[in-house]
């Protein structure tokens, strides 16, 4: 199969479009596109970018799309889970080890409980059977009703729905999911000053191309992270935003 880069130069200069055309279309940065077309991936934010702007070009050229991104994921990324087996075998071998000395301190553990047990009831059956009961106010040591109403106002304030809405303070690539998986900005570019319109609902997921961009969340605004790479957030009812590095939002 020939290079992707050269594939999608080709399939362009044969529709005599410009990359200034390209970028207006598919709010892809110029920049970027070149980058596809040189196969310079370092110089794009990040493997989920990649795959990304390539499907988005590709489908703008008409070309399979879903070739192409096969064809990269192929030849440039790493095959997942290679460094987890390793980690299992040591964790396997270490419980292994430390099993057969957990046994003797069990059964050392049990006797004292039986002989403590043993002492109780001794004590319980000759104690004097006059003993006065301990008063009504130990008895019924529970929680008070405002103690205990405090915990349900806890919870129904952690799964109230947030208010979120992104803010540009430069050019920033956003692509942000609900809950369920489903797109409400879906790689979209915005220019400093431009923000999303606020969403509502209890759990969102955002990745940000760069650090040009501010959160807002509940009345509040959050900095973004500076990064080489994009940036992703996780936004749950009950909690500030809180930066992941995995599950990022694709907007795929």
């Amino acid at each position: 199969m020939p290079e992707i880069g050269e594939t999608l130069r080709e399939a362009r200069m044969r529709r005599r479009i410009d990359l200034a055309e390209v970028e207006a279309a598919t709010k892809i940065r110029a920049k970027y596109l070149r980058a596809l077309e040189s196969e310079e991936w370092e110089l794009l934010p990040g493997p989920t970018f990649v795959k990304t702007f390539l499907r988005t070009y590709a489908e703008y050229l008409e070309l399979d799309a879903r070739l192409l991104v096969e064809e990269y994921k192929q030849r440039y990324e790493r095959p997942a889970g290679m460094d987890i087996t390793p980690l299992n075998l040591r964790t396997q071998r270490r419980s292994r080890r430390v099993a057969p000395r957990l046994g003797p301190g069990l059964v050392v553990v049990l006797g004292i409980a039986a002989l403590l047990g043993a002492l109780y009831l001794l004590g319980v059956s000759g104690g004097n059977g006059n003993e006065s009961e301990p008063p009504s106010s130990a008895r019924t040591a529970t929680p008070t009703p405002d103690k205990a109403g405090k915990k349900p106002k806890r919870k129904q304030a952690a799964t109230r729905p947030i208010r979120v809405s992104i803010v540009a303070t430069g050019q920033v690539y956003v692509c942000m999911e609900d809950g369920r998986g489903r797109a409400v900005v879906n790689k979209k570019t915005l220019d400093a000053g431009q923000r999303t319109r606020t969403f509502r609902g209890r759990r969102f997921k955002v990745t940000l191309g760069t650090a040009d961009a501010r959160i807002r969340q509940n009345g509040k605004t959050y900095r973004v992270a500076k990064s080489k790479d994009p940036v992703g957030y996780a936004l749950r009812s009950g909690h500030r935003p809180q930066r992941i590095t995995r599950g990022l939002a694709g907007c795929t």
